[in-house]
């Protein structure tokens, strides 16, 4: 007697769920920390062989990679990471400010002095990236201050569309960032306002004080990438 076809089991779903999240946060962590530039060609046999992982979870990692903003599919030509162009980012940025100068005014009014403490140390380690030089190091920090502070405000939607901006941008801003030695200095200094900003429990101060280092930041990849050669209107590094 032939046995009828069996449908996977949960361990063999469970298992491939597993590994194609572990693929997608992989690939995630080497566009935003720019080892995978924008425009770079993904192979999916390429990517499974050195990831040891057979090519199933990592075309669905490219297709939750795509739906995420980060990966774009390209007919007859495959799968590159995305390029975000200047006029992209800019709405981007927009949008984004939208999020920052609500956080900053609930923040205002809600924040705890345990996450004031939280705030103040995440500053403190941005400063001791400046004093070592290590622009990486401060990127990574940069990002993870501003994802504390959304994180603060408990709303759960409103961290998921932020930090889906956030990803988007790194495609645009990570090299500008990490090229320009004058950018850590300033920005520190910036997020020391915020923080006092919002410990003032002054909600249209924080929001302001927010505004302005978003429109700084902004202004400050514009000039990185004025001063470099062949990227005015599309960024290279996530």
């Amino acid at each position: 007697m032939t046995p009828k076809p069996t449908s996977p089991t949960a361990i063999e779903l469970l298992q491939s769920q597993s590994l194609t999240t572990l693929v997608q946060h992989e690939i995630e962590r080497q566009i935003m920390a720019g080892t995978l530039t924008p425009g770079t060609k993904l192979n999916e046999i390429e990517v499974a062989g050195r990831l040891g992982v057979s090519r199933g979870p990592v075309r669905e990692a490219f297709r939750a990679l795509e739906e995420a903003g980060l990966l774009r599919t390209e007919k007859n030509r495959g799968v590159f990471v995305r390029v975000i162009s200047l006029e992209e980012a800019e709405e981007i940025y927009a949008l984004r400010g939208v999020l920052d100068e609500h956080v900053a005014r609930t923040l205002a009014e809600t924040i705890t002095s345990e996450q004031l403490t939280q705030l103040r140390e995440s500053v403190e380690a941005m400063h001791r990236a400046v004093e070592a030089g290590d622009s990486e190091g401060y990127y990574r920090l940069n990002l993870a201050f501003h994802d504390a502070l959304v994180a603060m405000v408990g709303n759960r939607k409103l961290l998921e569309t932020y930090r889906r901006l956030v990803k988007e941008l790194s495609l645009f801003r990570h090299e500008a960032l990490t090229a320009d030695t004058s950018a850590p200095p300033k920005s520190e200094r910036e997020h020391r306002d915020i923080v006092s900003a919002i410990a003032s429990r002054d909600p249209e101060r924080a929001a302001q004080v927010t505004r302005e280092h978003l429109s700084r930041g902004r202004a400050r990849i514009r000039e990185a990438l004025a001063r470099a050669p062949g990227s005015g209107t599309q960024a290279k590094a996530g």
